[in-house]
């Protein structure tokens, strides 16, 4: 799969060397199940077609840009390029999502950034916006073009009567209700971290559950075992802690697939979170020596 990092400056370097494709448009964050079903019928499409699949997402998230929000990221694009890949994509094209590039009317996005960029048909979900303050949509994207570009409209994917989307993924997380989330995901949410044998840190753009006691596999490309963290809400943001000792073959890279809260209870610092696991390691102790 080739990744294309578009912007104003390298636009036309890239529209000049385009062929004819089929192109899903979306954020994709977390590639779920609705994602994988825009992407799946794009890919069909262009394989009756015998055309190259392109996906265009941007980065970062228009929320930043648009209001300054922030905004809970589920993977980062690392990630979402592997997943791409893991689908077939030929063409992954990311574009720098700026006041500028948010400013552009409907029509001329289509013109410049689908038109000149070899698309011949669109597909995206049925809620997919385009163009200055949303304007564009999937309706009106066919006359947008001249009529040069077939559309197909995904129709959103519900499961048990909820539409799936990354806002209700993270809803679960933020809740710590990770078991939830396969259902809609595909899969068991997973966090990439790095270990150096003290600290449990996190890569960016990932969003760790609710602060709480959670069940939960670390794994790396050698191992993996089967343990229990803390989410624990500190003044800096989040932090994590494993219950047990981390294997030495893990030092390094290795991810979190979290199965599971195991209490209700909240941790809102250290003190409590010291607390709990000395009383832990009294009670295995205490049975070990019986």
């Amino acid at each position: 799969m080739e990744t294309i990092y578009l912007n104003l400056d390298k636009l036309a370097y890239w529209q000049e060397k385009a062929k004819p494709n089929v192109m899903a448009l979306g954020f994709f964050d977390g590639v779920h199940k609705g994602h994988c079903e825009v992407i799946n019928t794009a890919a069909k499409i262009a394989r009756d077609k015998s055309l190259s699949l392109a996906v265009m997402s941007f980065f970062p998230h228009p929320k930043t840009v648009i209001s300054n929000g922030k905004v809970h990221y589920l993977m980062p694009l690392s990630e979402k390029k592997e997943k791409l890949r893991e689908l077939g994509v030929d063409i992954f094209y990311i574009v720098e999502f700026n006041k500028e590039f948010a400013s552009l009317p409907p029509e001329q996005f289509v013109a410049q950034y689908l038109l000149n960029l070899g698309v011949i048909h669109a597909v995206a979900g049925f809620d997919y916006t385009y163009g200055f303050r949303g304007a564009g949509n999937m309706d009106r994207l066919k006359a947008d073009s001249g009529g040069l570009i077939d559309i197909t409209k995904v129709e959103k994917l519900e499961i048990h009567g909820e539409k799936v989307s990354s806002t209700c993924i993270r809803e679960r997380l933020l809740k710590g209700r990770v078991d939830e989330i396969p259902t809609l995901l595909g899969h068991p949410y997973e966090v990439e971290c790095i270990w150096d044998e003290n600290t449990l840190k996190p890569t960016p753009y990932y969003t760790l559950p609710a602060p709480g006691y959670y069940e939960v596999t670390l794994k790396n490309q050698i191992g993996s075992i089967r343990t229990e963290v803390i989410v624990l809400e500190t003044g800096e943001g989040k932090a994590l802690k494993c219950l047990t000792e981390i294997p030495k073959f893990m030092v390094g890279s290795l991810s979190i697939v979290w199965h599971r809260a195991i209490k209700e209870k909240r941790i809102f610092g250290w003190s409590q979170l010291l607390s709990d696991i000395s009383n832990r390691k009294y009670m295995l102790n205490f049975v070990s020596k019986k």
